[in-house]
């Protein structure tokens, strides 16, 4: 795992995690430099819509002067192309984009980000 990026440690302790927008689909476990988001353990709903939650994620980084955005999948076995799309248009916000890490993939979301080149653009962190 890269110096800079989190433990999977956050996930742990539910009651350190938040709901980010109403629905509660998506959670923040931490938020600052490194802003670590998640699933709370559940799979990404099949019906997952990027632009939901894009803009909540964009305040969310800013607000907090992030650099690094991370999403700890502990628990998702299936990452649909909506969460793909999110994870592309975050590695490219902005004039400074934040660096895009997934956590915890299991075998098949690495192998999905590897045939479809987006681990070039998303760092693949154990």
């Amino acid at each position: 795992m890269p110096e800079s990026a989190p433990s999977s440690r956050a996930t742990e302790n539910s009651a350190e995690q938040r709901a980010l927008t109403d629905d509660g689909v998506l959670k923040v476990y931490a938020a600052g430099p490194v802003t670590v988001l998640g699933f709370g353990g559940q799979d990404v709903p099949s019906e997952f819509n990027a632009a939901n939650y894009r803009a909540a994620i964009n305040q969310l980084l800013i607000s907090n002067n992030s650099k690094i955005v991370a999403f700890d999948l502990t628990g998702v076995h299936l990452v649909p192309s909506g969460m793909l799309g999110l994870l592309v248009s975050l590695s490219r916000m902005g004039e400074s984009p934040p660096r895009v890490q997934v956590l915890n993939a299991g075998a098949d979301i690495r192998e999905v980000l590897t045939l479809t080149r987006l681990n070039t653009l998303i760092e693949v962190c154990e």
